[in-house]
This record gives C-alpha cells, structure tokens and sequence, in this order.
C-alpha cells in the first residue's frame, strides 16, 4: 500500500462518490457502493491526517460526508449525474486545494 502521505486525495474522493454511486446504481445494491464510499473515505481521511493532522482531517471527512448526503436532495432538483458530479468536483477540488496542493 503507498504510504499516506503520498496519496492523491483529490483522485481518491472523486472514486469513493462517483465509483460509489455508479457501484449501488449499476449493482443494484445500495450497500455495495456504501462500501466503496466508506473505503474511498477512510483512505483519503487517513492521508489527510497524515499530512495536516486531525483537524483537517476531520474538516476534509465531513465535507466528504455531507457531499454524499447533499447529493440526494440535489439530484431530486437536477438529476443524478450532473448531481453526483457537482458535489465531487466540490469535494475533490477542496481536498486538492488543502491537501494535495502543496506536496507537489
């Protein structure tokens, strides 16, 4: 496994929310992609530790959180793709610009 510090988070997020979401959609199994979005998330929340400590990591975690929980009510307004992909660029693009930005 590539040591933390190393991971791209921005890349990682964007898996767990739309690799999630396309997993539960496509398998028919809502749980599944739960396990995606879990994993996705404990991966890059690891990194982020890592790299800035706990308050960032607890920051980038519910932010990651609360884009999977905004992406319900917002797809019911502009549908389940542009949806899905509005909150991950949100929350990719933050992790990037706070945690990835500076290790390059």
């Amino acid at each position: 496994m590539k040591p933390a510090k190393d991971v791209n988070t921005a890349a990682v997020t964007a898996v767990g929310l739309i690799g999630g979401w396309l997993t539960a959609r496509e398998s028919g199994i809502r749980p599944l992609g739960g396990v995606l979005l879990g994993v996705a998330g404990a991966w890059a929340a690891r990194t982020w530790y890592a790299r800035h400590g706990w308050a960032a990591a607890a920051g980038l975690s519910a932010l990651y959180v609360g884009a999977f929980g905004l992406s319900h009510p917002l797809a019911k307004r502009i549908g389940a793709w542009p949806s899905v992909l509005a909150v991950t660029a949100v929350a990719s693009g933050t992790a990037y610009l706070v945690s990835d930005a500076d290790k390059e």
